[in-house]
Order: structure tokens, then C-alpha cells, then sequence
């Protein structure tokens, strides 16, 4: 018997997530039915698709193979089915989003509310991510980056306002080890450092004269998360390098105190982008549409 559209589909997403834990989740049902399925499509075709071992799934080579030929068959067809979609007067369906946390805590998700107010019978599935994706290769409709992080052939739709990094510490700790007064000084400062998820660390990022300037700074805390940089800082562990938005109402309170101030680099603005390679669906131009007016 001829493998359906379904099967196919299926096989393509545990591959590709390499997970049927994942690939389950993603299309709503469970991982041992996922399992079953493709052992199915397996015998029929007499060959083997997926390496399994109890903590991996890896395509063969076939399966590398028919996945190469597939995927590209896979997005015509959504493709396809997204072309009727935009025919709809009101616009429908599931977005799926790629957003790393800073910008779905400051300025996606304040947006949300309004939108599906305005868009009832649109779903929207945010993932927080904070490395660099690839969201047609990851089956999302749309991601958020900064505007230095898009691939030329993305359409790029400017989200909010342009956001500032700020150096802050609490007024205790400053008061301790004291106010530097140039970026270079905060090499003997305990300073919060921000972890990459490829596990590069940052180097923060001033300008002199209008000259960008780096400064690779060490300290006791290392984390992935602006809120655990934030909640450091306001106890005293250090100075922290966070989104200036991220600790306005601290800075105004007093708890945290603004520091190097005339080093500042300009701001960077976040956008939301989607592959310009494809139809855009009716949810997603909405969206874009919600976006831009904002």
C-alpha cells in the first residue's frame, strides 16, 4: 500500500525535530502512536528510516534521502493549502513563533491580548528561544530577532520601540567597590555575565567617540536568563549589562542605578520576520498587519 500524505508528514517531523516526543507534541498526538506509525511506513517500504536508541532518533541514509525530497514537497503543499487560507475574510489558523525571551516579555507578549481580541479564531504558539533558528527548516510561520541577526532573504517588520542596554548595579554594591567611570574599569568589578546558548559568552558592547568597543567581562554569576541578571543585580552580586526597559521601574525605585551611561551603545531594534520565499498566510498578515499598527 502507497504511503499517505500523512505518514510522510510525520516521518518528516520526527526527523527533523529528531524527537517523537517532539514531533508528537507538535501535531497533537503521542509518541508511541507517532512510533507505531512510522514502524508501519517502514515495513511498506522495506527499508529503514530512523536509527532509534533510547536517547536519540537519527534518519538513515534512506531516510535522509526521501526527508532531502520531501521537505521541499511538504512546503508546496503548505504552500498550497496556505493560498486557500488567505482567501478567508477572517483570518484563521495556528502561528507558530520562534521569539527569543527578552522580546516576547517586552514586546510580544503585551501585543497579544489585543490580537486574539481582534483575531479570535487565530492560535498562536509562541516558543522562547534565544539562539539563531531557522524557522523554515523548524516548521515556524515567523520569528523575532534582532535586525544584524536576519538572513537576506527574510521580510523584516519593525516590533516596538529600539531597545537600550544599560550597565546597573545596586547603590550597595557601588557603594562597596565603588563607580566605574569607563568600560575598561569594569574588568575589576564582579560582573553578571550573559551565556549564549551555543555557550559563547558575551562581550558587552559600548561605544568611545563613536567608536564600538568591547569588553569581555568576568565575574561570579554566569546565566542565559535577563531576569536571574536582574534579581543578581538588585541583590548585590554585581553589575549586570540588561535591556534598559527590563529595569525602569528598579532604576526609578532607586533598588538599581544606571551606570556608564555616556558609553552607551545605540540601540538595537527588534523585528519580526518570515521567509519572503513564501505565500504569507492570512493569520501571519494579520499579524504583520497588528504589528504595524502598534
Amino acid at each position: 500500500m502507497t504511503p499517505d500524505l500523512h505518514e510522510l508528514d510525520a516521518f518528516a517531523a520526527v526527523a527533523r525535530h529528531r524527537s517523537f516526543r517532539k514531533a508528537a507534541d507538535e501535531r497533537g498526538v503521542s509518541a508511541s502512536a507517532l512510533s507505531h506509525a512510522l514502524r508501519g511506513l517502514e515495513e511498506r517500504l522495506g527499508v529503514r528510516l530512523l536509527h532509534r536508541t533510547t536517547r536519540s532518533v537519527t534518519p538513515t541514509e534512506a531516510g535522509q534521502r526521501l526527508l532531502a525530497r520531501l521537505a521541499p514537497a511538504l512546503r508546496e503543499v503548505a504552500d498550497a493549502l496556505a493560498d486557500v487560507t488567505a482567501l478567508q475574510s477572517e483570518p484563521a489558523g495556528t502561528l507558530r513563533l520562534n521569539v527569543p525571551r527578552p522580546a516576547a516579555q517586552l514586546l510580544l507578549g503585551p501585543m497579544l491580548a489585543g490580537f486574539v481580541a481582534a483575531c479570535p479564531r487565530v492560535q498562536i504558539e509562541v516558543v522562547t528561544d534565544d539562539s539563531l533558528a531557522d524557522i523554515v527548516g523548524d516548521g515556524f510561520d515567523a520569528g523575532i530577532r534582532f535586525g544584524e541577526s536576519l538572513a537576506g532573504d527574510m521580510v523584516a517588520v519593525p516590533i516596538g520601540p529600539p531597545q537600550r542596554f544599560v550597565c546597573t548595579a545596586a547603590p550597595g554594591y557601588l557603594a562597596s567597590r565603588g563607580v566605574p567611570q569607563a568600560p575598561r574599569e569594569l574588568l575589576r568589578h564582579a560582573c553578571i555575565v550573559r551565556r549564549f546558548p551555543s555557550g559563547n559568552r558575551y562581550a558587552w558592547e559600548f561605544q568611545a567617540d563613536g567608536n564600538p568597543l568591547e569588553i569581555e567581562v568576568t565575574g561570579p554569576l554566569v546565566f542565559d536568563d535577563d531576569t536571574l541578571m536582574v534579581q543578581a543585580a538588585k541583590d548585590g552580586a554585581g553589575i549586570a549589562y540588561v535591556y534598559e526597559a527590563m529595569v525602569s521601574d528598579d532604576l526609578a525605585a532607586g533598588r538599581l542605578v544606571s551606570i556608564l551611561d555616556d558609553w552607551s551603545a545605540a540601540p538595537s531594534r527588534f523585528f519580526l520576520y518570515y521567509s519572503g520565499r513564501r505565500q504569507l498566510p492570512a493569520a501571519l498578515r494579520a499579524l504583520v498587519d497588528f504589528i504595524r499598527a502598534c
